[in-house]
Formats: structure tokens, sequence, C-alpha cells
């Protein structure tokens, strides 16, 4: 579903990635890991189409994202940054009507498909009940879920999430990246996710997309533990050995 080739990118004159190839496969959760400043964010913004500063082919769903223009990228991925949102005045339906933005007229008039779309979001994260609150006054984990939702009202096949569980408590992270393997696993979305959580990343996803600068490696959670690339890159050997 998303696929890489000989793709090079950089951020402030250093590369980051070079010369990869990688497939990250459909209908599956994969955590995107890597040490600080190892690129997760600009790799992420690449296949969002936000940043196309970079050498190589990357094809989401079959399409070029460096040649497809953004309304047509729209409908194939949607993308969750790790900004928190507070928007006063604003319910949480309305937040998740935005998904629907790619579907609608110039002024943005919803059908009442695209009022069911937002509903089922919504019911999908559990936020059902909150659908007229404002997100100033819900929490850090209730507003990801609502920004989650939004991307599902999107309805692309895709999601991309940059740190979703930046700010949220222990059983929280884990509550949150549970959300994002029911959706892949029941709606068959391809989630691709940039954490720091490395015991969540590997209890939780099906497969995990290391950034060992130069390298990226794409390769199941097992394998990706078996070869000993998680060990080496995060020292854990080490840290083992002090505890």
């Amino acid at each position: 579903m998303i696929e890489l080739h000989d793709f090079t990118i950089g951020f402030g004159g250093k590369v980051l990635i070079n010369d990869a190839t990688a497939t990250i496969d459909g209908g599956s959760l994969t955590a995107l890991l890597g040490r600080n400043g190892s690129g997760k964010s600009t790799l992420l913004r690449a296949i969002a189409g936000l940043n196309r500063r970079y050498r190589g082919t990357v094809t989401v769903g079959g399409l070029d994202v460096s040649a497809t223009p953004s309304p047509r990228l729209a409908r194939t991925l949607a993308f969750v940054s790790t900004e928190r949102t507070r928007i006063a005045n604003l319910s949480c339906r309305d937040v998740v009507a935005l998904g629907r933005a790619p579907y609608t007229d110039w002024i943005g008039r919803l059908s009442e498909a695209d009022r069911a779309i937002v509903d089922e979001s919504l019911e999908a994260v559990g936020m059902a009940s909150y659908a007229d609150r404002t997100l100033d006054r819900m929490s850090d984990g209730e507003c990801q879920r609502v920004m989650i939702a939004r991307a599902l009202a999107q309805t692309t096949p895709v999601i991309l999430l940059d740190e979703p569980t930046s700010f949220l408590d222990l059983p929280n992270r884990y509550e949150l990246c549970g959300l994002l393997r029911r959706l892949a696993r029941d709606h068959g979305k391809t989630i691709l996710y940039s954490t720091h959580e490395l015991d969540i990343a590997l209890k939780l996803s099906d497969a995990i997309a290391l950034i060992d600068t130069p390298r990226l490696i794409c390769l199941s959670v097992d394998r990706m533990v078996g070869a000993g690339h998680i060990d080496r890159l995060f020292h854990l050997d080490l840290l083992d050995r002090k505890c």
C-alpha cells in the first residue's frame, strides 16, 4: 500500500534516509521508530505529500505522491499531526466533519451520507457521546481520539499519525494504540504511526519501520526483533546489563 523506491531525504543539510526501498503492507499497523532527530516526522510528511523535497519515488495506493494533486491525495491518505488541538466553540462533530472536505461541494455542504459517516467515525473511536462537546473542554486523550475520528471520516485506505501518544499518560497510550490496532484489523486501514513507545510498538504493532540513519528497515515485529536491529540501535543490551 505504501512503497518507497530509491528514496533519499534530508533536513538542514543532513541526509536522514539514503537510497531506501521499502514496502508497508495494506491493512496493517506499522510503528515508525528511530532515535531523536532521525527523521520520523520528515518521512511521514513526505509520504503525506507535505514535503516533496526528496529523491526517489513514494507511492500510496499506486499513486505517485509527488505527482498527485492534493485533492486526489486527500482521498487516499489522512494525516494526524502531533500538535495539540484546542478549538473553542467548535463541537467534536464539526471537527470530525472537516474530514469530509475532499467530498463536499465548494461551500462544504454535508449530505446525509456525509453526516452518517461523521457519526460512524465518532462511534468507531468511542466518542459518540462527546459529539456536541467542544475540544477545549476535553482531555488530551479525548482530543486525540477526535482527530483520529476526523481521519476516519476522510474514508481513506491509509492513515498516517505523527506521535499520536504524545501528551498522554501510560494507560491512555496503550488504549490509543489498541484503538489503532483495531482500526487496522477491523476496518482494513493501513496505519503508519511514529512513536517513542518501544514496548507498546513491539506489543501491539504488526510491523516496524525503523530509521537507522541512513537506512530505513521495514520488517514484521518478530523478524525485526530477531534480527537484532532494535537492540543495536537503542543499546538495549547495555541497558539490560545495567539493570
